[in-house]
């Protein structure tokens, strides 16, 4: 029996439909079982048959020139010219001077010269430490002032472990006396729980908790002295004119740890060796005033330290030392002497989004 020709082609027809379909079928179900790897690169394949991208658009064949051939983009306009930077200070403390004297004998007062220089003050501005200079070897302290105003005749005055609470307006941290550091874990750090955006990331500080101890604490200071032994000046390192910014750091850091965990830490003083950190965790002391002040937290506080100095020159800040052991991708020995848009050049858009947020 011979079907009509217009029957036959529709059985036929029938049949190319069943088989595409009970392909489909197949090639879905086949799919589904795919790993995750798998069906990328059947994704990959298929897509570079048609062209077209993950969101279903074809791939536009004109090229996006590489960031470093593209135009350079115009600085904000509203950076200021360089002799305005010459003329920012840091902010001013003189009226915390008398309060803040260590042990205020009557050859401590009397050389403390009141609360009339300004900033605008010709004498404060010609007298300004060298950038270079050790404020230890200056010939004329009386006349000689530190960016905050503040004359090296009076740093003498203030003597060793002033009042920093007093001097900065930063009042020291509450006692922590239950804390028990065999148990401590460390802070949670969570960067990016939010969408990311480029900026300076600043946070206000619990003043409590600037340096936080956790249980790694006695391992972390033994890593940290035998990454130092190996790498040097790598890990840590300082240059002339950092003298002063290096102690008032140290003498900063105990303080607060001897005011956050009064059970762990505790400074004394003795005309033979001067001021002696206890330290109970390590159960030893350092003598103060036998090593550099960076060398002294090296041995005691397992956190990272950048020393930033103000340029006299200039008014921009430059990185002249620092004991930096966890930093990523780069090295304190490779970025020492450098200011703040050279230790940050190789960031992408630092130059148009931060470098005039991060000087100023």
């Amino acid at each position: 029996m011979h079907l009509p020709l217009r029957d036959s082609t529709m059985l036929l027809s029938g049949h190319y439909l069943a088989a595409t379909g009970v392909g489909l079928l197949l090639s879905f179900v086949s799919y589904l079982l795919m790993t995750a790897s798998q069906r990328k690169l059947v994704y990959n394949r298929v897509a570079s048959c048609f062209k077209f991208s993950e969101r279903g658009h074809r791939t536009s064949s004109s090229k996006t020139p590489p960031r470093s051939v593209s135009p350079e983009k115009k600085p904000p306009s509203n950076i200021p010219p360089l002799s305005e930077y010459k003329d920012i200070f840091p902010p001013w403390r003189r009226d915390a001077l008398t309060s803040a004297v260590a042990s205020p004998t009557s050859a401590g007062k009397d050389s403390l010269l009141g609360a009339t220089i300004e900033s605008s003050n010709p004498s404060f501005r010609t007298g300004l430490i060298p950038f270079t200079a050790d404020y230890r070897t200056c010939t004329a302290p009386a006349s000689t002032y530190t960016p905050m105003g503040i004359a090296l005749t009076e740093i003498a005055a203030l003597g060793d472990f002033p009042d920093y609470a007093e001097l900065s307006g930063v009042p020291l941290p509450a006692p922590y006396p239950e804390f028990k550091v065999e148990s401590a874990l460390p802070r949670p750090y969570r960067p990016f729980r939010w969408a990311y955006h480029q900026t300076m990331s600043l946070t206000k500080l619990e003043t409590d908790c600037w340096l936080e101890l956790e249980r790694d604490f006695a391992k972390s200071i033994k890593d940290r002295k035998e990454l130092f032994a190996t790498r040097g000046k790598m890990m840590l390192d300082y240059l002339p004119g950092s003298e002063l910014a290096c102690k008032e750091l140290m003498e900063l850091a105990l303080q607060f740890l001897c005011a956050r965990y009064p059970q762990y830490f505790s400074l004394s003083y003795s005309n033979d060796k001067g001021y002696v950190f206890h330290n109970g965790i390590l159960k030893n002391e350092t003598v103060v005033g036998d090593m550099h002040p960076l060398h002294v937290l090296l041995e005691n506080v397992p956190e990272d330290f950048a020393v930033m100095v103000r340029n006299p020159e200039d008014g921009y800040y430059y990185l002249r030392g620092g004991v930096l052991c966890s930093s990523l991708g780069w090295t304190l020995g490779s970025k020492l002497g450098m200011q703040l848009k050279e230790i940050h050049g190789p960031i992408p858009d630092y130059k148009e989004k931060m470098e005039f947020s991060m000087d100023r």
